[in-house]
């Protein structure tokens, strides 16, 4: 049946692929690529043969059309990113808006995500949670950190190697040095690593560390302000 599957791929360890996922990239008419090499080893490895276009951020705007075109036409599309699952901080969206919009049917599959893992094992708080993605580089970081300051759930950021030192360093300037945090990196891969204390310890501690691999950094919530929520709830009761 013709419809866009969206596909996690693993986001380290190859053997964290779903069944299902390898079912539907090996009947679908194309696969579309955020980096075709990348998921061309990935393929090679499963033992499959496809068609593979590459789809990413600097050109998605141009291929929504085409692609969507094709599903209507009867050929069955999976999206895949490099890592993880489409749409996370990855190319996706617009591809899934625009087939919703065409009324072209859309099935996303369960899988690999690197978010869950580092909060589930960050050992903070996991029931309510905001993924906050990557920062905003320049324009807009200041005012987003100063917003973030009352959040009072769990908070999910990804970050770069070249930059983990500058975002910890500005989360204890904002948020607080005592406010605990875990960051993980190289999640499912050998080098697999968490570090957990404060926002200051953490900086420091990347400070003397060289930072290499994909960063997942999980922050408290504002606890003062879970009291005070809590206090104001007892005084609307009462």
């Amino acid at each position: 049946m013709s419809k866009l599957y969206v596909v996690p791929t693993p986001i380290g360890n190859l053997d964290d692929i779903t069944v299902r996922a390898v079912a539907v990239l090996s009947h679908v008419d194309l696969v579309l690529a955020e980096d075709t090499r990348t998921t061309a080893f990935l393929l090679k490895h499963l033992g499959i043969e496809k068609k593979i276009v590459s789809h990413h951020k600097f050109n998605e705007h141009a291929t929504v059309e085409m692609v969507s075109e094709k599903i209507a036409q009867g050929q069955s599309v999976a999206l895949v990113s490099d890592a993880g699952t489409p749409g996370i901080s990855d190319p996706g969206f617009l591809l899934v808006r625009t087939c919703v919009e065409k009324g072209i049917e859309v099935e996303t599959l369960p899988g690999a995500t690197a978010l869950i893992p580092a909060l589930v094992q960050s050992g903070l708080p996991c029931d309510r949670f905001c993924f906050e993605g990557f920062l905003p580089h320049k324009k807009g970081r200041n005012k987003r950190l100063g917003e973030l300051q009352n959040e009072t759930r769990t908070m999910v950021f990804y970050e770069s190697p070249y930059r983990v030192r500058k975002t910890l360093s500005q989360l204890a300037e904002v948020l607080g040095p005592d406010r605990q945090a875990s960051v993980s990196r190289e999640l499912t891969k050998k080098f697999e690593q968490t570090v957990r204390g404060s926002l200051s310890e953490l900086s420091g501690w990347f400070g003397e560390h060289e930072p290499r691999g994909e960063f997942v950094i999980v922050v408290a919530g504002n606890s003062e302000r879970n009291k005070s929520g809590k206090e104001n709830d007892t005084e609307r009761e009462e």
